[in-house]
């Protein structure tokens, strides 16, 4: 009975479509380009922007594997 539902709450935490990819890619751009703008604010010149760029890059860099792994899995059959 434990597994049951422990299996239906863990379904809810798996990404199993393009556009769940792309919701959960926004809301991490959103709180990136946010943590970026306090970045720029606390640390002026050169280390802010280098700080700032790391957040926006990777987002692009887990959007990228977030992709591939939702092509993966229809490449490979999976049906969650």
């Amino acid at each position: 009975m434990l597994t049951r539902f422990a299996r239906k709450i863990g379904r809810l935490f798996v990404i199993k479509t393009k556009f769940e990819a792309f919701a959960i890619i926004y809301a991490l751009a959103l709180g990136a380009t946010e943590r970026a703008m306090v970045y720029l604010q606390h640390y002026p010149g050169w280390p802010g922007k280098l700080l700032a760029l790391c957040c926006t890059g990777a987002v692009f860099m887990g959007g990228a594997k977030i992709i591939d792994a939702i092509d993966l899995r229809a490449q490979l059959g999976y049906d969650d």
